[in-house]
């Protein structure tokens, strides 16, 4: 009885492109696996999260209140975003906004991009380098600069309230509402048409400002018969925030 050898299949083989010698199949060259790396890490580069909202960094505080004359109390109320500036090793891009009018526009900053869709919040837009101290930036947009009342101009305001002027508004400093150069909305003062027949002659609300306007329905505080009262409401929260 004679057994029969088996026959043995070479494993296949992929002939180098570079000339002479084989490769296994499938195996990837060391210099396109490098390549693959050196692109991945650009990639991560492109979608590296930017920070969220701070406050304001001193070196642009101190710019903003010695250099460009702002108010101290009106500073606080402002954030800034910001994001490495390319071409330099130290230098950051900023861009500062006002909280309160950002949530009068239903607007959540995220990051310095998220301003790219919303330009009318930005109210300065510029560079700064902390090593160097420099700083770069322009005002984009201007806030007025509103009188601050006191209460017996508010009370004769109020009480002037007639049938050719129905309505009058205080921007605030501390209310539920948001936006306007106080930072906390308006006391919309309103006449009631339906005094005397039904309710108080005096209705107000707190609402929200967008570009030195009242915006929206706004939230009913109270109504009353009483000027002076009304005034001094208004007052305890019609103030510039102290530097």
């Amino acid at each position: 009885m004679f057994w029969r050898k088996k026959k043995i299949v070479a494993a296949p083989t992929e002939v180098s492109t570079t000339g002479t010698g084989t490769a296994a199949m499938g195996t990837t060259p060391p210099a396109a696996s490098a390549e693959k790396s050196a692109a991945a890490k650009t990639e991560e580069k492109k979608v590296e999260k930017l920070p969220g909202p701070k406050f304001l960094p001193d070196i642009l505080n101190n710019y903003l209140i010695k250099q460009m004359q702002k108010e101290t109390g009106w500073l606080r109320g402002l954030s800034a975003v910001m994001r490495p500036k390319p071409g330099t090793e130290k230098g950051v891009e900023v861009r500062v906004f006002s909280d309160s009018e950002a949530a009068t526009s239903n607007v959540k900053v995220k990051n310095y991009n998220t301003l790219d869709q919303y330009p009318k919040l930005i109210l300065f837009e510029g560079w700064f380098d902390k090593e160097s101290k420099k700083v770069e930036l322009v005002e984009k947009r201007v806030i007025p600069k509103i009188p601050i009342f006191t209460e017996k101009e508010i009370q004769q305001q109020v009480a002037e309230l007639n049938e050719d002027k129905k309505k009058v508004h205080f921007y605030l400093a501390a209310s539920p509402a948001a936006g306007g150069p106080l930072g906390r909305g308006a006391a919309l003062v309103e006449l009631n048409p339906d005094y005397p027949a039904k309710g108080k002659k005096y209705i107000l609300t707190a609402v929200a400002v967008d570009e030195m306007e009242p915006a929206g329905k706004g939230i009913k505080m109270f109504d009353s018969n009483d000027p002076k009262y009304v005034a001094r409401w208004v007052k305890e929260r019609h103030f510039k925030a102290p530097g």
